[in-house]
């Protein structure tokens, strides 16, 4: 079956952009085949520096013919109707059939639609494709009014090795295209993806960035082996650099001695953000004076020059750096903390000196929340000074210039002015975990800074306004909820967060009424449910036990809400905890009908008494409001496991009710006690958890 192959032939794509871009086109095209009626078999997209390329396998030459009835009229339907039926099929009356139904005699149109071919379907299928593509950053060029990422060169689309016409950016689509840039300019033509693969190989161009990233890492290796170093992993950089290159060429180089006493973090900075380096290191695990780069070319020299110029460039980079280093270093970190005055934490917020001075004022509510367990052996007067100096080395000279090294320099610049070093790593430490992935801070100032700083910010933006919606999250408020949400789980942490974000919130709407400060912390809290939520997921808790027992509300310690869905799905899975589950589902089930039925609620509460008519009912009874009290005292004490074994006593005194109980009697007056009855049940239930919120139980 014919074979469609596209490549698109651009100016530099940049590398971020480059997988999502394949991804997305493959996606495009493969759905407007699908809605154009085309099956094909497989789909696979590739991307270089230069190019996206789509080859489409186990296409149709055509669309298959497609026969379609459609009913009119009665048969003895006013001719208008008839006529408007006939016209609006686009047939006469003799090419009509009427026929018999169960409903009488009708006038049925058979249309019959030819196929359509596929080379005429494809120009506007991968037209549409092409200009729907979601950059995050598009351009125009030439006076033109469509817009790509960057000015389109060059098309190719062959269908079965035949070309299919197609125009985009003021370029038609042809049968040949171009190799490396500098290594092989000369155009090619190409019968069919195999052919364009290989003859792309062999005018130097690797399609496959998976291959070129192997490549890349291995002979990486190779040469960090020749020089017995080691390469320094990094995932994320080979990743972006097999998207910087079409025939990837490893060399490496040296790093001038002087600047190896700059800390570790700045020189792999400076190589991987600025200039894409692989760093090396030494078998014990110190930085190498050596680096890896990777070029787009290959050169008569065997990249001697190439190795120069990439060195002669990091030493004016580290030079700068060096001299920040030894600048900075000429005062105090302390000293740097006038200085946050002038940076901007929010415009509608303050400075950064305003968001330190607010943490300050925070420093005793959260300490003396934290066990006396967890900071055992750590002095008060420690966690006032990591917060004073958590932020300072933002006014320093090496983060102005390597935004990434925030708190890493911080931590040195404390060292040097021979701050604890808890206090120092706490400034180091005080920005994870940044996400998923990150390490969690572990040590006790670490994770009191870090909380702190995170809380401080979730509290601040919502007083002033900010929130996360479905299409962005600017200032990373999902972050920072999952941030607080693992600092807390991870160190077993009990946290008053309803109090400390009322005290943070309250410090930005000081003119608000505790009723409106109260709604936003409200608010801050639903947001961290929903993030936890999300978190214990992803490890693998079941969605319906957090609903269960988050819907019971009003509480704000995170570790005790895990261990009480801990407990509940250990409960579930035992007899009598599927068995109760049935039970309140019946109880619930026979509630909420009557209810709609009636117009109305039944509550256990009012002025009649549950009264009993039989002793089935007064068992229930009797038994509930023993186990209530005892259930409740289980769960301040967190023993969940507890409570349920509680709630599962009454098992016995819940099935015979059920077996010998009828509610929906015809006297009214029992049947009331008797729902309010059901209702009594249903909150004894709800000690535990909400169970109306957990999946099965049906009967």
């Amino acid at each position: 079956m014919p074979e469609l192959l596209l490549e698109i032939l651009s100016e530099e794509i940049p590398a971020r952009m480059q997988a999502r871009a394949a991804e997305d086109l493959r996606r495009l095209v493969t759905g407007g085949l699908e809605e154009a009626g085309l099956a094909f078999d497989s789909a696979r997209a590739f991307a270089t520096p230069r190019r996206l390329a789509l080859v489409v396998d186990g296409l149709p030459a055509k669309t298959p013919d497609i026969s379609e009835e459609r009913r009119g009229p009665r048969a003895d339907a006013p001719d208008r109707a008839v006529e408007g039926f006939l016209r609006g099929n686009g047939i006469t009356r003799d090419q009509a059939e009427i026929r018999e139904t169960g409903k009488g005699s009708f006038y049925f149109a058979v249309i019959e639609k030819k196929g359509a071919k596929s080379v005429d379907l494809l120009p506007e299928i991968l037209a549409e494709a092409i200009d729907a593509l979601p950059w995050p950053k598009s351009m125009r060029w030439a006076g033109r009014s469509e817009r790509w990422v960057r000015p389109i060169h060059g098309l190719l689309c062959l269908l079965d090795g035949r070309k299919v016409s197609l125009a985009r950016g003021g370029i038609e689509s042809g049968s040949k295209t171009v190799g490396h840039r500098f290594l092989a300019p000369k155009a090619f033509a190409v019968k069919g993806f195999d052919d364009y693969e290989a003859k792309l190989r062999n005018a130097k161009v690797i399609l496959d960035a998976a291959e070129r990233r192997e490549i890349i890492l291995a002979d990486a290796v190779k040469l960090a082996d020749e020089a017995g170093l080691r390469l320094k992993d990094d995932p994320g950089l080979a990743d972006e650099v097999a998207g910087l290159v079409e025939w990837p060429v490893t060399y490496m180089g040296t790093i001038d001695g002087e600047f190896m006493d700059l800390p570790p973090e700045v020189l792999t900075t400076s190589m991987r953000a600025h200039q894409k380096y692989f760093a090396l290191e030494t078998t014990s695990g110190a930085l190498a004076p050596n680096f890896i780069v990777v070029a787009n070319t290959e050169t008569s020299d065997k990249g001697k020059a190439v190795v120069a110029g990439n060195e002669r460039v990091l030493r004016a980079r580290l030079a700068d750096a060096k001299f920040y280093w030894d600048q900075d270093r000429r005062a105090s970190l302390q000293s740097y903390k006038p200085f946050l005055e002038n940076l901007v934490f929010h415009a509608d917020a303050g400075t950064v000196a305003v968001k330190i001075f607010r943490m300050e004022n925070l420093v005793d509510v959260l300490l003396n929340s934290f066990s006396p367990e967890f900071i055992k052996g750590t002095y008060s007067e420690d966690y006032r000074e990591a917060v004073r100096l958590a932020k300072c080395d933002l006014a320093s000279g090496m983060v102005r210039e390597f935004p990434e090294l925030q708190g890493l320099m911080g931590r040195y610049y404390a060292l040097e002015d021979k701050v604890n070093p808890s206090v120092a790593t706490a400034i180091a430490e005080h920005y994870s975990p940044k996400g998923p992935r990150d390490s969690c801070p572990t040590k006790p100032i670490s994770v009191f800074v870090s909380l702190l700083d995170k809380l401080h910010d979730l509290g601040a933006l919502y007083a002033v306004g900010v929130r996360a919606t479905g299409s962005g999250d600017p200032y990373g408020l999902r972050r920072t909820a999952l941030g607080i949400i693992r600092l807390i789980l991870e160190n077993s942490l009990r946290v008053p967060l309803q109090r400390l974000l009322y005290l943070i919130v309250r410090q930005y709407n000081p003119t608000d009424t505790i009723e409106d400060d109260e709604a936003i912390v409200d608010e801050i809290l639903d947001f961290i449910a929903d993030r936890l939520k999300v978190h214990l997921r992803e490890q693998g808790t079941r969605h319906d036990l957090i609903s269960a027992v988050f819907a019971l509300g009003g509480e704000d310690d995170l570790v005790r809400l895990t261990k009480r869905v801990s407990a509940l799905g250990r409960f579930l899975e035992t007899d009598d905890g599927a068995s109760l589950l049935t039970v309140y589902k019946r109880a619930a089930n026979i509630l909420r009908a009557e209810e709609k039925r009636d117009n109305t609620k039944y509550s256990d509460e009012g002025t009649n008494p549950l009264t009993s008519r039989e002793s089935a009912e007064q068992d229930l009874i009797d038994r509930l409001w023993d186990v209530g009290p005892k259930i409740t005292k289980a769960n301040e004490n967190e023993e969940f496991d507890e409570s349920m074994r509680l709630l599962s006593s009454t098992r016995p005194d819940l099935d015979k009710f059920f077996d010998n109980v009828t509610v929906n009697v015809e006297d009214s007056e029992l049947r009331e006690t008797r729902l309010r009855m059901l209702d009594f049940i249903r909150k004894s239930f709800h000690y535990i958890a909400d169970f109306s919120q957990i999946e099965g139980g049906e009967r």
